[in-house]
């Protein structure tokens, strides 16, 4: 098999990802170029032990490192939130949270790419999280019947630095703390005290106001279902506390319309 039919598969998602580490797509894909460049020209090799695709970016990542990263001022898109905080990230962390946040690598993957070991992309992400959370901290609305994972829930949040500003354990409750008080985020279970349902109480959230969502439930098949709200962030109990920060971080940094609430 040719070098470009290895690597067409990957090519769109190292595009994405240079757009997003750099904050400009020419720029972020004037580095892909260069690393193809490099490749066709046997100025580079795919490493052998490594997966096509961890391969790609590992090489991606070479070239950037070997040209000291000198593109990288490059403007964000104009209006993009996103980019610009990306852009407040050091480098270092921003490469590991998107690897694993964005692209869906695993630790020992991104560690891989970026020629570290597991524990450095660990304590990477770690900051680029502490950075995210500091700067995104919003009000959070937890919909969950269990007393006691409610409170486990409630801790993560003001762990994070985050304010809990409504509890739910039915989907009437739910509503009516919206009502009261518009939230930043929102973590739902799906199966309510009295009955009633977490889909359908974040289904009437969603009409009124466009905010990120985690499910954390025991019954993750009634989500994956292809209807509306389907989502992003799903974790599945019993759930890792890390897990749980972790997907806070990503659902308020990427969600396309999220805005720094005053605290």
């Amino acid at each position: 098999m040719s070098l470009l039919a290895r690597l067409a598969p990957h090519l769109p998602y190292v595009r994405r990802y240079a757009r997003a580490l750099t904050g400009d797509q020419a720029t972020g894909d004037n580095y892909v170029r260069v690393a193809l460049e490099a490749l066709a020209a046997g100025e580079r090799q795919l490493p052998t032990d490594m997966t096509p695709r961890v391969a790609l970016y590992h090489v991606f990542h070479a070239i950037w490192s070997a040209t000291g990263a000198q593109l990288e001022d490059g403007a964000a898109a104009e209006g993009d939130d996103a980019a610009h905080r990306l852009m407040r990230i050091s480098p270092r962390s921003r490469q590991a949270f998107l690897l694993t946040a964005l692209e869906g690598f695993t630790p020992s993957e991104a560690a891989q790419i970026l020629a570290v070991d597991p524990r450095t992309v660990e304590r990477l992400i770690a900051e680029a999280q502490s950075d995210i959370d500091a700067e995104l901290a919003t009000d959070v609305l937890i919909i969950e019947d269990e007393a006691i994972i409610s409170a486990d829930i409630e801790s993560l949040v003001k762990e994070l630095g985050h304010r809990v500003t409504g509890t739910a354990t039915t989907h009437d409750e739910a509503v009516d703390a919206v009502s009261r008080h518009k939230p930043g985020l929102v973590l739902a279970d799906i199966q309510l005290a009295d009955g009633s349902s977490g889909i359908d109480a974040v289904k009437d959230i969603l009409k009124r106001f466009d905010v990120p969502v985690i499910f954390i439930t025991a019954f993750p098949e009634r989500l994956l279902t292809g209807e509306r709200p389907e989502p992003t962030f799903l974790i599945t109990k019993p759930f890792q506390p890390e897990t749980v920060k972790a997907a806070i971080s990503q659902a308020l940094f990427f969600h396309p319309s999220r805005q720094k609430q005053a605290a």
